[in-house]
């Protein structure tokens, strides 16, 4: 497997190395070995799955009790998978990365504790895995406001043909957001 550094410091892309033949396909999805042997977290405390349609948009989530690293991945279709930095002393803070992840490109992405995610689903149907760090705390739970002007985030869609849940429509903007220090 292939790890890379992407824009921002801590999140990482990771590459698997996929064997195809007239069968179809085999790569590995988790190496707790190589994952330590990276410095990424070896001990996920949960697994989640969403199934979503075209152009739902999920997000910018995070917990500031029980944050959570995060080791996404798409599982069929394509989405826009986005990594926002709310460590408020963090150079990069306010500072976004996306990736497309796909079920061909079988790539992942680590998000450490103290960023946020989201993710935009570019096909009809996407099967989205996250391997959590700790366990979901709705007391904990927060969100970003997926279109702050602050953020600038260029969902590749027009606005009107998304489909955002009512809690993600009432996200805070990050300026009055309650984030980490």
């Amino acid at each position: 497997m292939k790890i890379s550094e992407t824009s921002l410091p801590g999140v990482l892309l990771l590459t698997p190395t996929i064997y195809r033949d007239d069968r179809g396909a085999f790569l590995e999805t988790w190496n707790q070995r190589q994952m330590a042997a990276s410095g990424l977290p070896s001990n996920f405390v949960q697994d989640n799955f969403s199934i979503s349609r075209k152009n739902v948009l999920r997000g910018i989530h995070y917990q500031v009790i029980q944050p959570q690293g995060k080791l996404v991945r798409v599982t069929r279709g394509a989405a826009l998978d986005v990594a926002v930095d709310l460590r408020r002393s963090s150079p990069s803070f306010g500072r976004h990365v996306s990736v497309e992840l796909s079920e061909e490109n079988a790539q992942m992405l680590w998000i450490p504790e103290g960023f946020g995610h989201g993710f935009l689903a570019l096909t009809e149907s996407v099967g989205f895995a996250y391997k959590v760090t700790d366990y979901y705390s709705a007391a904990g739970e927060r969100t970003i406001l997926w279109n702050d002007p602050d953020l600038a985030i260029p969902w590749p869609v027009e606005p009107a043909a998304l489909i955002v849940s009512a809690k993600d429509r009432q996200g805070a903007l990050l300026r009055d957001a309650e984030i980490f220090a």
